[in-house]
């Protein structure tokens, strides 16, 4: 039985990987493309290339869960075509001994994405975004097009980069009076963080009153605001691409300054419930194998497991805006989907059994 269950591991195991690799190396391909649109200044060829390799993190988590429908159901396929899985189940070996079996290569990448999504994707994007800012003159333009917007009560802020080591790139400030008419707009070269607020350097201000306009230039300017490193750390990479810690940090950080936070909260439940719908994606692999993929051609699986895949991420995608337009719990938007696969897997699995 050890045999029958290494062997199930092994091949399901191995599409999984296999998948990975081919779904990877089209992505890198055609990131690198699109990339290379992107070059001018200092982000040159050689720039771009190790921007697409740091963001690597990233796309390998974000292709796991496919990776594993994919891996598993074309691996329990090649054996219901070869007729292996029909000879384990005549020598005794029971329907759920074959999915635990076929479940066990899933657990290790679900294992794999959250340490990857947890502690190596969030900080090899931001050291990736920061670096292509600095390379494409990030303190040199105000408000250029690759940098982060923030609004913390009546002044909003742009970032042109922000570094890992608590320094600022290009940072534009628009201060509103509370009938929000523009009093004054800033641009700082750079910044460094103190502690408890942030040294700006280079600043140059307009003042706007009745009477006309006034420049004001200063070498250095204190500069008072409740965010620090580690919330900017967050803020100049995507909600998707947060770790858990950081989306929910961040999420808090906007909801005590009366700010919109559904989409870092909708971000933060999808990270939160990736394991629970790439299980519930791998079981519905499963059931297929086992009920109505039983004994159709390979091409067919893989374009039924595509078909699946992409119905479900659609379903993710319909809900979760809709959850952030219409204000119900972002968490429902992502448990619906999942409920909804696992339904089905248990219906077929229930049927197969």
């Amino acid at each position: 039985m050890r045999k029958i269950d290494a062997y199930t591991m092994r091949t399901v195991g191995g599409a999984m990987f296999l998948v990975m690799v081919v779904v990877l190396s089209l992505d890198l391909i055609f990131a690198f493309i699109g990339e290379l649109e992107d070059t001018r200044n200092d982000y040159d060829t050689l720039q771009a290339l190790w921007y697409v390799m740091l963001t690597l993190p990233r796309r390998i988590y974000d292709y796991l869960p496919l990776g594993a429908f994919m891996g598993c159901l074309i691996g329990l396929g090649s054996m219901a075509s070869s007729s292996e899985l029909t000879v384990i189940r005549a020598a005794g070996v029971s329907l759920k001994r074959i999915v635990w079996s076929a479940m066990k290569p899933a657990l290790v990448v679900v294992l794999l994405g959250v340490v990857i999504g947890e502690y190596v994707a969030p900080p090899a994007e931001r050291y990736a975004q920061s670096e292509k800012a600095m390379a494409l003159g990030a303190g040199k333009n105000v408000a250029s097009a690759h940098g982060v917007w923030h609004r913390e009560g009546n002044v909003f802020m742009h970032l042109n980069a922000v570094q890992p080591n608590g320094v600022l790139h290009g940072v534009s400030l628009f201060r509103f009076s509370d009938d929000m008419q523009l009093e004054s707009s800033s641009f700082a070269e750079r910044g460094i963080y103190q502690g408890d607020y942030w040294s700006l350097e280079k600043v140059r201000t307009t003042h706007i009153g009745e009477d006309g306009t006034r420049l004001e230039k200063q070498q250095v300017l204190r500069w008072e605001t409740g965010l620090t490193p580690q919330v900017l750390s967050v803020l100049i990479v995507k909600p998707e691409n947060l770790s858990m810690t950081g989306l929910y940090t961040y999420a808090s950080y906007l909801d005590e300054q009366d700010l919109n936070a559904a989409n870092y909260w909708l971000a933060f439940w999808k990270k939160t419930l990736m394991p629970l719908g790439t299980a519930v994606m791998v079981l519905v692999a499963i059931s297929f194998i086992f009920g109505p993929l039983r004994s159709v051609t390979m091409g067919f699986r893989v374009f039924t497991g595509l078909l699946v895949g992409l119905l479900f991420k659609y379903m993710q995608d319909l809900l979760g805006p809709m959850s952030v337009v219409y204000g119900f719990n972002p968490m429902l938007a992502v448990l619906i989907p999942i409920a909804v696969n696992a339904a089905v897997g248990a219906v077929l699995m229930r049927r197969a059994g």
